[in-house]
């Protein structure tokens, strides 16, 4: 009875429907109205009726994470701020930093540079300095060397007059004849040694009367004869000193006439 009574009623249900859509299908027009009586019956109050399970329900949809408050917002800006205001802060003292870095390089520079300058000036004034006082020094010797050259020239000239004068008079005739009488002590005549014998004797002697060396020039003895002669100079060495001290003279030329 149940059953039958739910049959009828979703038939009437879907027969009410049919008929709605086609009304709406159609053009309307006055149709008369059917006067239907119905009661709604619960299917589940029905005893014996197979309840159908309910349909699955869906997972809730997830919303995320809850919206954060305006207390949240301003701190969250305020903290914002900050961070950048710490970016910039260290920014500009990055800046400022190798600013001076830049200017402190600029500075040592300069003063690197102006220091090289006054060491290369200081040395090029030491060495022009040092260059005047060789220069000096030079001048100065020459000067004194000359000086003395004129002194020296001044000496030899008075002596070769007060010499002149010397030779002029007997004193150096004595001299010559004491120098070759010494020479005939010493000689040696040899067998060949002819009466008459006259020889040219060039003798060099050192300060003192120390003969160094002896030549014979023009010389009428022979051979023997000549080198007995140049063996009695060096016996006779050292040979008398002059009366005059100006007339010494390292070269002698002596007239030896031993007869």
């Amino acid at each position: 009875m149940s059953i039958t009574l739910s049959v009828l009623l979703h038939t009437a249900l879907l027969g009410a429907l049919a008929y709605g859509w086609l009304l709406f299908r159609r053009p309307p027009r006055p149709a008369p109205t059917l006067a239907i009586e119905a009661h709604v019956v619960d299917a589940r109050s029905v005893p014996g009726v197979v309840q159908p399970a309910p349909p699955p329900q869906a997972p809730p949809e997830s919303v995320g994470p809850p919206q954060p408050t305006s207390e949240e917002l301003e701190q969250r800006e305020q903290q914002r701020q900050q961070e950048e205001a710490a970016a910039a802060e260290q920014q500009r003292a990055a800046e400022q930093a190798a600013a001076a870095a830049a200017a402190a390089a600029e500075a040592r520079a300069a003063a690197e540079s102006k220091a090289r300058e006054e060491a290369e000036h200081k040395a090029h004034e030491q060495a022009e300095a040092q260059k005047r006082a060789a220069e000096e020094k030079q001048r100065q010797a020459e000067a004194q060397e000359q000086a003395q050259l004129e002194e020296d020239l001044q000496h030899d000239l008075a002596a070769e007059e007060q010499a002149k004068k010397a030779r002029a008079g007997p004193a150096l005739a004595s001299w010559q004849s004491q120098i070759a009488a010494r020479i005939n002590r010493a000689w040696l005549r040899p067998p060949t040694a002819q009466p008459g014998i006259e020889c040219i004797l060039n003798v060099t002697q050192v300060p003192g009367g120390e003969v160094t060396e002896v030549t014979i020039g023009a010389c009428n003895g022979d051979q023997a004869v000549r080198e007995s002669i140049e063996a009695a100079v060096y016996r006779a060495s050292p040979l008398p000193p002059p009366p005059d001290p100006a007339l010494f003279d390292r070269h002698l030329r002596i007239d030896f006439k031993p007869d």
